[in-house]
């Protein structure tokens, strides 16, 4: 995942519940477990979406996938910003993004 100096904590994102969206290197998107299509984001019915772009997936994919999720309060899943203590998993880290409506 890509790296941010900012990003906090944010445990919404481990719930077994959250909307995961994520990109993978290829490109292909992903929602939970379930591979998708881009015109299926527009379907999702949760409040705020998490998006977790592998650091590698072309950034015109990421811009897109956040156009489409226009509407939503979305938070990009970034690497953690210190580094864990051996033996723990670190909580998901990431900023939060204000998209307008479409």
């Amino acid at each position: 995942m890509p790296v941010a100096k900012h990003a906090v904590e944010i445990d919404g994102a481990d719930q077994e519940d959250a909307t995961v969206v994520s990109i993978t290197a290829d490109g292909n998107l992903f929602v939970g477990v379930k591979p998708v299509e881009l015109n299926a984001l527009d379907s999702l019915k949760a409040a705020t979406v998490y998006v977790k772009a592998d650091a590698r997936a072309p950034f015109q994919r990421v811009l897109t996938v956040l156009d489409a999720l226009r509407g939503h309060s979305v938070a990009l899943l970034t690497a953690p910003t210190l580094k864990a203590k051996l033996g723990t998993i670190p909580p998901p880290y990431g900023v939060t993004l204000s998209l307008g409506a479409n």
